[in-house]
C-alpha cells in the first residue's frame, strides 16, 4: 500500500517569511544532538564550561557547510539566481557538507578553547548521527530528498505541487528514500551508544560513524535520481567512497596508534 503525502511543507507564513515542518525538524535535531554531546562531553569529563562555545561553532559551521556544498551542487542555478542563495527556509542543506563543514569548525573551537580535539569529535558522533535521522523527518514532508520511480507497496507519493519533488513525478510512486537514509542513520546510532563505552582509541568513534555512514550511503543511493558524475555512480556515491577510505584509513591509524602506545607503556603502569 503506498504511502501518500500531501502535507504542505509549510506550517504557516508569518509576512513574507514561512515556517517550514523542514525547519522545525532541523531545530529539533540540533537541540536533540547539542543535549546528548553534552552528557556525551560531561561522561568524557571534558572542560563543561567550553561546550557553548564549540557547540556553537559546530553548528553554525556545520549549516555553512551543509548550505555550500548544495549550492556548489547546483551552481548553474544559483549563478542564474544569485539572490537565493541565503534563502535557507526553502530547504537545501547536504548532509555530507554539514558533517564537514561542523568537523572544521570543531577541528577549529577546540584549538580556540584548548579541547582535546579526537573525544571531542567521538563526543559529537551519536549525537550528529541521531540529528540525521531526525532531520529526514523533515525531508519526508518536504519532498526535497526523493527517490526514483518504484512498484514496490510502500512507495511515497506526493500530491502537494508545493513539495519540492519534481512536477513529472508528482502522483508518482517513488522509493521512500528518507526512510530508507533514516534507518540508516538509527542503527549507526545504535552501534555507536555500544561501543562508546567500549577501550577504543579517541577518535575511532568518529572514524566508525564516517564509515558506517557513507558505506551505507553508498548502496541507498542506487535508489535515488542524482547527476552521474563517472563510471555510472552519482555524485552522493562517489563522495562515499571518498568517506569510506578516509574513514577507514583514520581507524586503522587510530587502532595502530593506540596498540602502539599500550606496547611503549610499562606493564605495571597499563592500569
Amino acid at each position: 500500500m503506498n504511502i501518500t503525502i500531501s502535507i504542505d511543507p509549510v506550517i504557516f507564513h508569518l509576512g513574507h517569511l514561512a515556517f517550514r515542518w523542514y525547519s522545525l525538524a532541523i531545530i529539533i535535531a540540533i537541540t536533540v544532538a547539542t543535549w546528548l554531546t553534552r552528557r556525551e562531553f560531561r561522561r568524557k569529563g571534558l572542560d563543561d564550561a567550553k561546550f557553548g562555545d564549540i557547540a556553537i561553532w559546530a553548528i553554525a559551521s556545520g549549516i555553512v557547510g551543509a548550505r555550500l556544498f548544495h549550492v556548489l551542487d547546483r551552481a548553474g542555478y544559483y549563478l542564474d539566481h544569485p539572490g537565493r542563495i541565503l534563502n535557507f527556509q526553502s530547504g537545501g542543506l547536504a548532509i555530507y557538507g554539514a558533517v564537514i563543514g561542523g568537523f572544521l569548525g570543531v577541528a577549529i573551537a577546540t584549538r580556540l578553547y584548548a579541547v582535546p580535539f579526537l573525544p571531542t569529535i567521538d563526543a559529537i558522533a551519536p549525537g550528529l548521527v541521531l540529528a540525521q535521522a531526525i532531520g529526514r523527518i523533515g525531508c519526508i514532508i518536504n519532498g526535497d530528498a526523493w527517490g526514483a520511480p518504484t512498484d514496490l507497496p510502500f512507495a511515497f507519493v506526493y500530491t502537494n505541487p508545493d513539495a519540492f519533488i519534481p512536477n513529472r513525478l508528482l502522483g508518482v510512486p517513488t522509493h521512500p528514500y528518507p526512510i530508507y537514509d533514516m534507518a540508516l542513520n538509527l542503527t549507526i546510532f545504535g552501534v555507536l551508544m555500544w561501543l562508546r563505552t567500549k577501550p577504543l582509541p579517541s577518535g575511532a568513534l568518529f572514524a566508525i560513524f564516517v564509515s558506517l555512514y557513507a558505506f551505507g550511503r553508498f548502496f541507498i543511493s542506487f535508489v535515488r535520481e542524482q547527476r552521474v558524475w563517472f563510471w555510472g555512480l552519482q555524485e552522493a556515491q562517489v563522495i562515499a567512497i571518498v568517506g569510506m577510505m578516509l574513514g577507514f584509513a583514520a581507524m586503522l591509524w587510530l587502532l595502530r596508534r593506540g596498540w602502539e602506545h599500550e606496547q611503549a607503556t610499562p606493564i605495571g603502569a597499563r592500569g
